[in-house]
């Protein structure tokens, strides 16, 4: 999508055009106002002096707080297009992660299309693929595991989400894997009302599973929840990814009793993000968003022992996320 936004260059708000490839959220790149105009040459060069703050991922914890040792490991990746990641050696750094399972969101790619290099893996012979029906290119989640689940479906039940081919459920014999793509609100907030439907069914269907059995939900949800979250909260509030409306929706389903296992650990992280637009060099200056979730039912809690941002993946303009759990 193309669109006029106002972004910083060099410290200074001006005004581009965002072409096709830079897909959510990039309305307000960096958010603050003011055009600097007139301002001295040297004074440009001071601002981009400024050093980024960046975000380091400790050592891994691998036993839980009751004592446990970690025996689950799973990765969610928000991959951008699957063929151009697998290109992009994305492969190499799953096989380095070593998970038990590995979730993929955002994969625009159908199942007659997938790459020889990923449905051949070894390291994981079950493999669970769910695209778009109406779109090609559009949308789309995988789950890889090592060992086979009791029971796979796709999506939530109701067609007019489904059709997007959203969301994947695994079952284990001691939880529920659920991965999503969540929809995003788009430019000029077009989907919110959409988004909010949707919002409200994917909660509903959250809460049957767990009333069936504890739960892992991972994914791209598209929305950062707190001003901590993102970069720039003031100059976001009113697009995609950042409206009251988005983060009342996922307030409400941590309510439903859902906890974020990455604020469970580090509740006061700042600076600890997700997604970086490809626009104006955003990921070096860790101009980002926290989109990216592991949450977790209550009766899993005791069991966590890391969420893990591995911010320095390369590959999609999200990175993967890992989850330690004891089970």
């Amino acid at each position: 999508m193309s669109s006029l936004v106002g972004v910083r260059v060099c410290g200074l708000k001006t005004t581009v055009s965002m072409p096709k490839r830079a897909k959510k959220n990039e309305e307000a790149v960096d958010g603050e106002t003011g055009n600097g105009a007139g301002l001295h040459p040297h004074r440009l060069h001071q601002i981009t002096l400024k050093a980024p703050i960046l975000y380091e991922d400790p050592p891994d914890k691998m036993t839980s707080k009751d004592g446990r040792a970690a025996n689950m490991k799973i990765t969610s990746w928000n991959v951008d297009g699957l063929r151009a990641w697998v290109k992009k050696k994305g492969l190499d750094w799953v096989r380095k992660e070593d998970p038990d399972v590995i979730c993929l969101q955002e994969t625009k790619c159908a199942e007659k299309a997938l790459p020889s290099e990923i449905t051949d893996m070894p390291e994981y012979p079950h493999k669970y693929w769910a695209a778009s029906e109406g779109k090609e290119g559009y949308s789309g989640v995988a789950m890889l595991c090592k060992s086979e689940p009791l029971n796979v479906t796709y999506g939530i039940g109701k067609e007019e989400h489904d059709k997007e081919g959203r969301v994947i459920t695994a079952e284990f014999p001691s939880f529920f894997l659920v991965t999503a793509y969540v929809p995003n609100a788009s430019r000029g907030l077009v989907r919110l009302d959409y988004r909010k439907t949707w919002d409200v069914d994917f909660r509903a269907y959250l809460s049957d599973l767990d009333k069936r059995k504890p739960l892992v939900l991972c994914g791209d949800l598209n929305v950062a929840h707190q001003e901590i979250d993102l970069k720039n909260p003031k100059g976001n509030r009113k697009n995609a990814g950042f409206t009251p409306e988005e983060r009342e929706g996922f307030t409400e389903l941590l309510e439903a009793g859902f906890t974020d296992s990455f604020r469970a650990l580090y509740p006061e992280q700042a600076n600890a993000y997700t997604f970086w637009t490809y626009m104006m060099n955003a990921r070096a200056k860790n101009v980002g968003w926290r989109l990216d979730y592991f949450l977790l039912s209550s009766a899993l809690l005791p069991g966590l022992c890391d969420s893990k941002i591995r911010n320095t993946a390369m590959g999609s303009d999200h990175c993967p996320i890992t989850l330690y759990l004891a089970v």
